[in-house]
């Protein structure tokens, strides 16, 4: 009975920081954008979807069926189609991004008031009514790069997709974290965090960077619905529930905290497995307690710094 337990456990484990890796990306994102515009993009839910759909249909062409089809069937696209896939995924997301940035944040940016929220939340219902115009509401089964058998580690059942999107958002979280820390972007960015004005006499490209971080934040979107798809079903409404759990992990983190966002997200992602381990009901309950409780004690997040505006 122990043993079985255990295993019961470190499955849920493994399972949480898989589903976790694909929040802390979303939070990451939703950093990136507050820190460096002090905006967020509220329709971060439809890009994640529009990553899934997009990486499905440069897999569908590429093996020779339509964009309406609903499975791959017996075809397995292989790894340089994958990788195709993958970096036509980052780089259209990016474009979508960098789009939504000139339409939809920066006309409002400097204004009073949030015009700016309702102009993200609405370039969403557009990006979600292209796509269903394209795709239709059917969810697609998309299969993995790696196969879908399911590896067995000492009685734990793990698909390579749930490994794969582990690693790959470790790796993404590693690289950015260096760029973030050790490179001359990556202290532009914090310097236009920190004040946009001096920056700017420093000679630095304020709107560049701020253009970059919504390239960057879509891209992250992008790559967490690319690797979710074989997962859980590329669907057109898959996004609303990672887009909200990552902006959840955000909160818990600390929204100017990149380290934190990603903690948080691996945090809800091993929460909601082993809630689910005891009754999925309470699967939704236990997360946004989780949220409530954490703002109500530490309302910057967990590893969030306060900031002081000086007038």
């Amino acid at each position: 009975m122990t043993n079985t337990m255990e295993v019961a456990l470190f499955q849920a484990l493994l399972s949480g920081l898989a589903v976790g890796s694909a929040y802390a990306l979303v939070a990451l994102g939703f950093s990136v954008t507050f820190t460096t515009t002090k905006t967020l993009n509220f329709s971060h839910g439809e890009f994640v979807s529009a990553g899934a759909f997009i990486g499905m249909s440069v897999l569908l062409l590429a093996v020779g069926k339509p964009l309406t089809s609903t499975s791959f069937g017996s075809v397995q696209p292989g790894a340089m189609v994958q990788l195709i896939a993958l970096l036509g995924t980052l780089a259209l997301m990016g474009a979508i991004g960098w789009l939504l940035f000139v339409l939809g944040v920066r006309p409002f940016a400097r204004r009073p008031g949030m015009a700016w929220v309702m102009s993200t939340l609405g370039f969403g219902v557009i990006l979600q009514s292209i796509g269903l115009a394209i795709w239709g509401p059917k969810p697609v089964v998309v299969p993995g790069p790696l196969g879908d058998d399911v590896i067995r580690l000492a009685g734990i059942g793990v698909r390579p997709q749930e490994l794969l999107m582990l690693g790959v958002a470790l790796v993404v979280m590693l690289v950015f974290d260096y760029v973030m820390r050790r490179t001359m972007v990556g202290k532009a960015m914090r310097a236009v965090a920190h004040n946009p004005g001096v920056a700017s006499l420093m000679g630095i490209n304020v709107s560049m960077m701020m253009v970059g971080a919504f390239v960057v934040s879509s891209a992250l979107a992008g790559l967490s619905g690319f690797m979710l798809a074989p997962i859980a079903q590329a669907s057109l409404f898959m996004g609303l529930a990672v887009g909200l759990k990552g902006f959840s992990a955000a909160m818990i983190g600390g929204l100017n905290n990149a380290r934190g966002c990603v903690i948080g997200g691996f945090l809800l992602g091993v929460l909601e497995s082993f809630v689910n381990l005891w009754s999925a009901q309470w699967r939704e309950v236990a997360v946004f307690m989780l949220v409530i409780l954490v703002l109500a004690f530490r309302p910057n997040g967990l590893f969030g710094s306060h900031t002081v505006e000086k007038v």
